[in-house]
């Protein structure tokens, strides 16, 4: 039966293809009647002859013809599909450029592209970054050159020489023209209403302004000007390491000298390893309160410096105080409470900031030393407090007093300009910095960069310091954040606990020059120094923002040189450094001061600092709060010029003319 029905579709097959519709389940055939099969190759020449009615020769020719064309279509559609290949492969090589170039704006040049930036964005970004408003519509125009950059440019022209007013076009025409174009229509009593940032409140009248380019050569001509007092730092000395005054008559003699140069105080150091040196809490100021009844009777402002750190040795030549004894007899126990190097060298010269919550000082943490110590100068001189002789109290944050990290140790082979090392390998600062690593979400960056170099290496050297190094990578970004931050959370736990301790009393803290390698994009010993200040960073902006919250006075060491650049290896650059300083702080309403280097005794390094004190023409009127002359030894000994110190005094109270540096 079976046989039967197959041999009968065999015979049918349109029954065939209607039986098969059959079996298709709540289905109907899609076609009523199936389409053939569409033949091809030789079998589609073959039927189209058939249809022509031509002959087999002649159907030859055609399919001869029919299969060129055909081998024509297929060779132009090889053609077509390698060219898009290509066009594929020239877009991909294109893209990866284009991400390139935007992960090294990002990265190098700071700029806060989106994720998916097009060349609108970059072209944005270029434009703000030359200068130029961008709006969201793509207006783009020109800005007026901001106060700040045009004062920085006034001061820039009053130092040039006048003699050609071509060359004072080519320095700045637009500045020049504008302060021209301004005077002019002073002289018709016509108000000026631009909106040139010239006319602003907050920048000079065109009569200063035009007075300051052309009358440069009184720009050192200081009579008349401010009042800035100026305090003289006691040798380190007079106070011996049993907390007795060595030479009272001599002191006093120094002091009268001081006091005829119409000094208007004194700077002294208290220092924690003579105060309490030998047992914990047992507080010793019998040497002090003997000085502290002559500055007294003299009539003089005090000013004290809770000094937590080491001074002098043989090194040095000086007299060497350091850190209590009790405190080094658990250095001897426990090393980690000082600061340590790559090869593992303990530095003494000051406490390791990792150890300011930990309570290994015999049950007390490094802050609370810190502020029992100062706690007990309050209560031991509350009278003098009380009378306004004691009118700052300067907090010594780090190594020399400076806020910074011990990274330029003379003891450990750093000589200038070498780069410094990083200080952070004692296991406190380690631990700090595995559980910084850990909340970044990569543990495996918690170590220290292992290709810095060396104390006296140069940026260029080492792979983390040099051009396009390591300092700015991923890695290198974090690890500098982590050490800059470390230094900004031991001021915020010291000062705070200072507040407590001193109440109402201005604080004083010291800010290191680190000028060297200024010029280089990594800024070296800055970063090893604690300042994470590289070409696209300002690295001082988040401290001062913390010194803020105290009302502090940010007390700057001036070097008071000059230094050439056809001579200068180490890519210094203290005036650069000096005015991001100072701007910094001055931007954020801090009160700034001035310590002259101890190299800086010489007429022109005095006028250099006056003029650092008291800028010329600045238009929110910035001038230091005091400043503070340090010595290099007893003024009675005759190693200081009294001529030059007493020229240098009356500058700075405006007393009379400076005389122009050449």
């Amino acid at each position: 039966m079976n046989a039967m029905s197959e041999d009968s579709l065999r015979q049918d097959p349109d029954a065939q293809s209607d039986q098969s519709s059959d079996y298709l389940p709540h289905s109907h055939p899609i076609h009523p009647h199936p389409l053939p099969r569409r033949p091809r190759g030789f079998a589609a020449t073959a039927a189209a002859s058939a249809a022509a009615g031509m002959s087999p020769k002649a159907s030859g020719r055609d399919a001869a013809a029919v299969a060129a064309s055909t081998s024509t279509a297929g060779k132009g559609k090889r053609e077509r599909e390698k060219e898009k290949e290509k066009t594929k492969l020239r877009e991909r090589h294109r893209r990866a450029i284009t991400s390139r170039m935007l992960a090294g704006l990002r990265q190098y040049g700071n700029f806060s592209l989106p994720a998916r930036a097009d060349m609108n964005d970059v072209l944005a970004a270029l434009a703000r970054e030359a200068g130029w408003v961008v709006e969201a519509d793509g207006t783009t125009f020109r800005q007026s050159p901001p106060p700040s950059q045009l004062k920085s440019k006034v001061i820039a022209i009053q130092n040039l020489e006048l003699s050609s007013f071509k060359t004072l076009y080519e320095y700045q025409p637009y500045c020049i023209f504008q302060m021209l174009d301004l005077r002019e229509r002073d002289t018709k009593n016509e108000k000026y209403t631009g909106t040139s940032p010239i006319n602003s409140v907050e920048c000079l009248e065109a009569d200063q302004l035009m007075q300051s380019i052309c009358s440069g050569e009184h720009g050192n001509d200081f009579t008349g000007s401010s009042y800035v007092p100026v305090y003289v730092k006691l040798a380190t000395g007079v106070i011996n390491n049993s907390c007795q005054l060595v030479d009272p008559e001599g002191v006093r003699q120094e002091l009268s000298l001081m006091k005829s140069l119409n000094v208007d105080g004194v700077v002294v150091d208290c220092w924690w390893g003579i105060v309490e040196g030998w047992s914990p809490q047992k507080y010793i100021w019998s040497g002090y309160r003997d000085l502290f009844s002559i500055i007294r009777e003299l009539r003089l402002k005090l000013q004290v410096v809770m000094a937590f750190h080491e001074y002098g040795g043989s090194e040095s030549g000086n007299a060497l105080i350091t850190l209590p004894q009790w405190v080094l007899e658990i250095g001897k126990d426990n090393q980690d409470i000082f600061f340590t190097d790559h090869d593992g060298r303990r530095n003494t010269e000051c406490l390791s900031w990792g150890i300011d919550k930990e309570r290994v000082l015999q049950g007390r943490t490094g802050v609370e030393v810190y502020f029992d110590f100062m706690r007990s100068f309050r209560a031991k001189f509350d009278d003098l407090f009380a009378e306004g002789i004691i009118c700052a109290v300067e907090i010594g944050l780090g190594a020399s007093g400076e806020l910074k990290y011990p990274s330029f140790s003379e003891r450990m082979g750093w000589r200038y300009p070498g780069i410094g090392e990083f200080q952070c390998y004692d296991k406190y600062l380690q631990q700090s910095l595995q559980k910084a690593a850990k909340l970044r979400g990569h543990p495996f960056w918690a170590r220290v960069p292992d290709n810095a170099g060396q104390y006296n290496s140069r940026p260029h050297e080492s792979g983390f310091f040099c051009d396009r190094g390591d300092y700015d990578s991923y890695y290198g970004r974090f690890f500098l954040r982590w050490y800059a931050q470390s230094l900004i959370n031991h001021v915020d736990n010291v000062l705070s606990l200072a507040t407590l301790a001193f109440e109402e009393t201005k604080f004083v803290v010291k800010i290191p020059a680190v000028y060297w390698w200024y010029r280089t994009s990594s800024h070296a010993a800055e970063l090893t120094s604690g300042y994470y200040n590289p070409t696209n960073q300002n690295g001082y902006a988040p401290v001062f923002d913390v010194l803020k919250k105290y009302s502090v006075t940010v007390k700057f060491v001036c070097s008071g040189m000059q230094i050439s650049c056809q001579n200068n290896d180490a890519l210094a650059d203290p005036e650069s450094l000096s005015w991001q300083v100072l701007n910094s702080a001055w931007d954020r309403g801090l009160t700034v001061a001035g310590e002259n280097a101890l190299s800086c005794y010489d007429r022109e390094g005095y006028m250099r600092v006056v003029q650092m004190a008291k800028p010329r023409n600045d238009p929110d009127h910035h001038q230091f709060f005091f400043f503070v002359y340090q010595q290099p030894s007893s003024l009675v000994q005759g190693t200081i010029c009294f001529s030059e110190l007493d020229y240098f005094i009356k500058c700075m109270h405006g007393e009379i003319a400076g005389e122009l540096i050449s």
